[in-house]
């Protein structure tokens, strides 16, 4: 039954990650009603997200490749420093930082008290109203190539705020840009650019620490998370694809409302007491 419960939640890690409505929300508010009725953790949630973020990857090879090339040619003198590449690769390492700092400063709070379900439900519908209202008065128009220092720092600042579940990586760094006057693919194209190093980083920490720490007793094993991940990432390729496509043409509205919508029912779902915070 555990076995089967982790491939569920690596489904479900697969098809939220990249969708704006935050994935650890909906691994911790599935593991509530699971037969096992247990939190994944968050070293589970950190650890699935590698097969997530590999396919972000497998999906930006040919960008992830030149920016990485052009970084260090910038570094060598090879090609210019203000190279829209090589300054790309200096806006990812920057916008990294505010997560590391983070990250690290709040583990304890991290993998505890930010993991009540009261907080998750809150999130959901916060940032659920802030992505709506960042794309009905965003002025959509700037590009890419645009993104300054300030507005990487932003970014990064942003996708910190994905360390509470509910928020949202892909969500709070798109709102951010959008609040910014970037463009729906734009925004979302540097979003997933930018949570390759602190996604690997926090998995391949996670990993490391349930390894080296026997002693430690997650609610699943290396096995099943491992399956989990391998599940998380197939499914994340499709669809990494279709929701690309989607915000090319579409508005984020039906994710506000889902958000939202999800949100109130956990709510509900506490306050009668048939989930424990």
């Amino acid at each position: 039954m555990h076995f089967l419960e982790a491939l569920l939640l690596g489904f479900v890690q697969g098809l939220t990650e990249f969708l704006p409505v935050s994935s650890s929300a909906h691994l911790r508010i599935l593991g509530a009603f699971l037969p096992s009725a247990e939190d994944p953790g968050a070293a589970f949630t950190a650890i699935t997200q590698i097969g997530t973020e590999a396919a972000v990857v497998i999906f930006f090879w040919r960008d992830i490749v030149r920016i990485v090339s052009h970084w260090f040619q910038s570094l060598s003198g090879r090609i210019p420093r203000n190279d829209p590449d090589a300054r790309m690769g200096w806006l990812i390492i920057i916008g990294s930082i505010p997560i590391v700092v983070l990250g690290l400063l709040f583990q304890d709070q991290i993998e505890g008290v930010f993991r009540s379900l009261w907080l998750v439900a809150g999130m959901l519908i916060f940032f659920g109203v802030l992505l709506g209202i960042a794309d009905a008065v965003g002025a959509r128009r700037r590009k890419l190539k645009d993104i300054t220092v300030g507005d990487g720092v932003v970014y990064g600042l942003a996708q910190s705020l994905a360390l509470i579940p509910g928020v949202s990586r892909s969500g709070g760094t798109i709102t951010a840009g959008l609040f910014l006057g970037y463009e729906r693919a734009a925004a979302a194209r540097y979003a997933f650019l930018l949570a390759i190093p602190a996604v690997f980083g926090s998995g391949l920490y996670q990993l490391f620490k349930v390894v080296r720490e026997p002693e430690i007793d997650p609610p699943f094993s290396l096995w099943e998370t491992g399956a989990a991940t391998v599940v998380a990432f197939f499914v994340a390729l499709v669809v990494i694809k279709f929701f690309m496509a989607w915000i090319s043409k579409r508005s984020f509205l039906p994710f506000v409302i889902y958000r939202v919508a999800l949100g109130a029912f956990v709510m509900v779902m506490l306050a009668t007491g048939v989930i424990p915070a």
